[in-house]
């Protein structure tokens, strides 16, 4: 491997986190109360603020750093929205999603998304535990951290980083030799421009995102304590590791400084919020008093963890492995120090089927589906164990099950639909359309629901839709102007009806701002010979 290839990596993930980060990242202020009258809402609008946190995901998209699992994105969501329903805005809108990354950091930014990677949710040993920092960074959204940042940036902080993605992808796409020493000169350069504008969360920016953390932790069920038992292991762990500085502190940590006082001050919360008997009631609307009497959020039927998170954690453990067989010896590892438990199965057999090992997962699957017959996590991999294996059969029958247990949901159509597809025929096709068509309406906005969709039409031999549905995966996944691109040739079809053309006619004016957008940064996509 060259030196340009070992640097890539990790100067992408820099440029990326970098991104993330920075527009979170506060300049030196002391304000414990977000400023009413602060100028920052005129500097970003609420749909610019949107734009942006849209941009910033899309970006990471482009660059394969995010984790777009149907089933884990809507355990992620569920979570993160009963907070934010529990929060001090919750008004506020927020997206939720996942990074591939195995450091311990999360990161809040423009227009309430909100980014977790992988690596802390596998150091939680509870779901309250991660729910204790998605509060937190809602906090950071609510309070106007974020947004008051960028006030004091003077718009320039989005445009230098975004700028130095765009300098990343054309130094990649030169094939020179020295890209890896272009790339390098890309980051270090936005961050040597950023460096005197950016620094870590101020204390009491923590202590209030700590203060209100806490509080929505409470309304929403979960356990207020959690914060500060995550912190106090997170601050023990790094003072255990004797490693690199790198390796001795999480990203995490960096940004979010955790000191004795912080956690003791942190444990005092908890201890003194009032009890909230009404948490236990069957309906909790009345958790947050901010929300108007006509919401009803049904944020809370039952306090505590989902019951998903164990399944979740070993789900990610696979999916943020570099390699199937890398996340099956991570298992064997687990299993010399104790027997791996059921949900540690479960993650072992799915790494078993994306080793090609179905029949030695489906057994295993089938094991777990004894004690466990309605958990959805072990249902839906015994199903695609059961289809990679050849027993085509068994896996329609329990598809259908779940279909009609859990309706037009978005990971059992997605799943289902992946399996009819790879029999590669007509039949299938439809079959497989019938079952995503339902979701449009909800589930359109991931690229890994675009391409199967794609794909399907496509197999079924409806161009238009298939090439709409490409240009749209191409679109949310950080590649607009080749969305915009595809949309175009689309329009020259001769075969369009006028339903079709206005789709794509819509499609087109609502992209156009964003690619204008980009150029305006100086992000091009160089391959498309600008």
């Amino acid at each position: 491997m060259t030196s340009s290839r070992r640097f890539l990596r990790p100067a992408l993930r820099s440029a990326a986190c970098v991104l993330a980060l920075s527009a979170l990242t506060l300049p030196a202020q002391e304000s414990r109360l977000p400023d009413m009258g602060s100028s920052a809402a005129r500097i970003l609008s609420p749909a610019k603020q949107n734009e942006y946190g849209a941009m910033m995901l899309a970006q990471l998209r482009h660059y394969g750093y995010t984790l777009d699992d149907p089933l884990l994105n809507q355990w992620l969501q569920g979570v993160g929205q009963r907070l934010a329903a529990a929060s001090d805005r919750p008004e506020q809108s927020f997206t939720f999603f996942l990074l591939k990354e195995r450091q311990i950091n999360a990161f809040a930014t423009l227009g309430g998304y909100i980014g977790t990677n992988a690596g802390l949710i596998l150091a939680a040993e509870r779901e309250d535990e991660m729910a204790a920092v998605l509060s937190h960074e809602i906090a950071h959204v609510t309070q106007t951290h974020v947004l008051r940042a960028v006030e004091r940036a003077q718009r320039d902080q989005i445009p230098i980083l975004l700028g130095m993605l765009a300098a990343i992808m054309v130094v990649q796409q030169s094939n020179s030799a020295s890209s890896g020493d272009a790339t390098m000169a890309a980051v270090m350069g936005a961050q040597g421009l950023m460096i005197q504008r950016q620094i870590d969360y101020t204390r009491s920016n923590e202590s209030e995102a700590d203060r209100l953390g806490i509080r929505t932790l409470a309304r929403s069920g979960y356990d207020p304590e959690a914060m500060a038992a995550f912190f106090e292991r997170m601050q023990a762990s790094s003072r255990a590791n004797q490693g690199s500085e790198e390796s001795r502190l999480p990203d995490y940590l960096r940004t979010h400084p955790v000191t004795t006082t912080r956690i003791a001050e942190a444990k005092t919360r908890a201890e003194r919020l009032p009890a909230s008997p009404h948490l236990h009631l069957p309906h909790a609307q009345s958790a947050n008093p901010l929300l108007p009497g006509s919401i009803k959020l049904d944020i809370a039927q039952s306090t505590g963890a989902s019951g998903d998170f164990a399944w979740a954690r070993e789900r990610l453990r696979v999916l943020s492995a570099a390699s199937a067989r890398e996340a099956i010896g991570e298992y064997q590892r687990m299993a010399r120090a104790k027997p791996l438990d059921e949900a540690a199965r479960y993650g072992l057999a799915l790494a078993k089927i994306r080793a090609n090992q179905a029949t030695s997962a489906r057994e295993d699957l089938a094991k777990l589906a004894l004690t466990q017959p309605d958990n959805r996590w072990i249902q839906l991999a015994l199903a695609e164990a059961e289809a990679h294996s050849g027993q085509t059969m068994a896996s329609d029958q329990r598809f259908e099950q779940l279909r009609l247990r859990y309706p037009n949901d978005p990971a059992v159509a997605i799943s289902a639909a992946t399996v009819l597809l790879e029999r590669g025929n007509d039949e299938a096709a439809r079959r497989a359309l019938a079952i995503l068509r339902p979701l449009l309406g909800s589930s359109a906005h991931t690229p890994a629901f675009q391409r199967i969709f794609a794909r399907a039409n496509e197999m079924a031999g409806d161009w238009v839709r298939a090439g709409e549905a490409y240009a749209e995966a191409e679109y949310l996944g950080g590649n607009p102007e080749r969305a915009l691109l595809q949309l175009n040739t689309l329009l020259r079809r001769p075969d369009l009806d006028y339903y079709a053309r206005a789709r794509i006619d819509a499609r087109i004016i609502a992209i156009t701002p964003v690619v204008e957008e980009l150029r305006r940064l100086g992000m091009t996509d160089k391959t498309l010979g600008h």
